[in-house]
C-alpha cells in the first residue's frame, strides 16, 4: 500500500490545519495544490500582473519540488485557471523562464473569478519524481 507524505517547504506557507495539503508525494508522484500569489501573510497578493504572479507560483512549485527531492522539470502535468485568457502570453512568458526541456502538458482554463478579485490565476500541478527517496 501507497503511503502518503505532506511535503512542506518555508517558501510556501502551509494551510490552515484540516483544509487541505499544499503537496503529497506518493512513491514517486508529486500532487500539488492550486497556488495562487498570495504571500505568507494571507492578505498580500505578490504581483500586479499575470507575469508576476505567475512567476511567484511557479517559484512555490519549483521549493515545493525541491523539498521532495525532484525539480521543477519533473512536473509533468498543470491546469492554470486565469481570469483573463488574453494574459496568456504573459504566463507562457513567466513558464519559459522556469522550465527546460521538454514542457508539461498543460490546460489553460478561463474563469469567471478566483478567490480574492487581485488574483488573476491559479496552478496546479502534478510531477513525477525521476526516483523515489
Amino acid at each position: 500500500m501507497s503511503k502518503k507524505i505532506r511535503i512542506t517547504s518555508p517558501a510556501v506557507p502551509e494551510p490552515e490545519a484540516g483544509l487541505w495539503s499544499n503537496c503529497l508525494r506518493v512513491d514517486d508522484c508529486l500532487y500539488l495544490s492550486g497556488f495562487t500569489s498570495r504571500a505568507p501573510d494571507g492578505v498580500t497578493i505578490l504581483g500586479d500582473s499575470a507575469y508576476e504572479q505567475a512567476k511567484v507560483i511557479f517559484g512555490k512549485m519549483k521549493a515545493l519540488c525541491e523539498a521532495a527531492g525532484g525539480s521543477i522539470d519533473d512536473i509533468v502535468t498543470m491546469t492554470i485557471y486565469v481570469t483573463d485568457i488574453s494574459e496568456n502570453k504573459e504566463i507562457w512568458k513567466a513558464r519559459r523562464e522556469f522550465f527546460s526541456g521538454d514542457f508539461p502538458a498543460c490546460a489553460l482554463i478561463e474563469v469567471k473569478g478566483l478567490a480574492d478579485p487581485r488574483i488573476k490565476l491559479e496552478i496546479q500541478s502534478q510531477a513525477r519524481l525521476k526516483a523515489s527517496a
